[in-house]
């Protein structure tokens, strides 16, 4: 499925048939209260992070909502961004830093659920990861001095959540300053970080699953440098669940129907690994993401699947000052921006 296709609601989508003009039966065109809101939209992306919102799909999550459910799924977060703009969607799944811009550009939504904590790793060649086992951030002065050139990370574009944690570990942990001491340089999307491993044109990069299990199974030859569950304070934040006010104020009933399901969704990747994978390998697609590799991404550290928010609590604001650092934000946010805790906290 592409971002030009129908959306398609959940009875249709779950029957396997397309159900074109849905959009104007859009959750926002209901009044203030629970009882105007006939149709929740929900806005994805087809990356692992997101994995709660293909079990709902897959597992038929979204038939036990109080209203139909209608989702699109978009190539990439800034296409979410641009999306919300007319306020069409009432929920959108995707990474924190999109959030972020999409409650600066002043669209009254908050984040209910994060999807994933600690998600990163930051991986280097497997050469280069016995010189830095052994002599840590030294290690690569050492290898400009042999090899005439910094050593470069690939990731996702500045100011995204793998560039902003790479900047952290480097700056923070190491010392290092990108563009002096190492080259960070953005190569787009999942796709083009997993080819440029592959086929050995980085030295290193910054990156969510199931990437790197991917170039350990394909034998890349990279090697993990370092995981943000152990560098990065507080619950290094990744995709989340944004939701629009007029679901997570005006209509609680539905917001914490949502949050419940997206709670049994987390729960299903610790119960059913195997149906886990599965699941978002059909939404992903299995040629770009076959199931046996989303089943082993899913035994990663870095696979650390959760409902609760208050697991990024502590570690957003980090990202949030980054954000606007970057110029991604106008502001820095504030965690009582950002997030509605108490439809988790009822419900959990």
């Amino acid at each position: 499925m592409t971002q030009n296709q129908a959306t398609v609601s959940r009875r249709a989508y779950l029957s396997g048939l397309a159900t074109a003009g849905a959009a104007g039966l859009a959750g926002c065109s209901g009044g203030g209260g629970g009882a105007g809101i006939d149709t929740l939209r929900v806005a994805h992306m087809p990356i692992y992070p997101d994995i709660q919102s293909h079990i709902m799909l897959e597992e038929g999550y979204f038939e036990e909502l109080p209203v139909e459910v209608e989702t699109k799924l978009f190539s990439d977060g800034p296409s979410i961004v641009q999306a919300s703009a007319t306020g069409d969607f009432d929920v959108m799944m995707f990474g924190i830093i999109p959030a972020m811009i999409v409650i600066d550009k002043g669209i009254p939504a908050k984040i209910t659920n994060a999807n994933i904590v600690d998600p990163m790793l930051i991986m280097g060649t497997d050469t280069f990861a016995e010189d830095y086992e052994a002599s840590g951030a030294d290690a690569f002065a050492a290898f400009e001095e042999e090899n005439g050139e910094r050593f470069e990370f690939g990731t996702f574009p500045p100011g995204s959540v793998p560039d902003i944690t790479l900047r952290y570990w480097l700056i923070e942990e190491l010392g290092l300053e990108p563009g002096s001491d190492v080259t960070v340089t953005s190569l787009g999307g999942a796709g083009p970080v997993r080819q440029a491993l592959l086929s050995g044109q980085i030295d290193g990069t910054s990156m969510i699953e199931p990437v790197p299990t991917i170039a350990k199974r394909r034998n890349a030859g990279y090697t993990d440098l370092d995981w943000s569950g152990d560098f990065f304070p507080g619950g290094q934040p990744g995709a989340v669940a944004l939701m629009h006010e007029r679901i997570y104020d005006g209509a609680p009933e539905i917001a914490e129907a949502f949050v419940e399901q997206h709670i049994r969704a987390t729960e299903f990747v610790e119960e059913n690994p195997d149906g886990a994978a599965q699941a978002t390998s059909n939404v992903i697609g299995s040629e770009s993401l076959p199931v046996e590799d989303a089943r082993a991404a899913l035994d990663s550290k870095a696979s650390n699947f959760v409902s609760d928010p208050h697991e990024i609590e502590d570690g957003t604001p980090i990202f949030a000052d980054w954000a606007n650092r970057l110029d991604r934000t106008e502001q820095t946010l504030t965690n009582e921006q950002l997030f509605e805790f108490s439809h988790y906290d009822n419900v959990a």
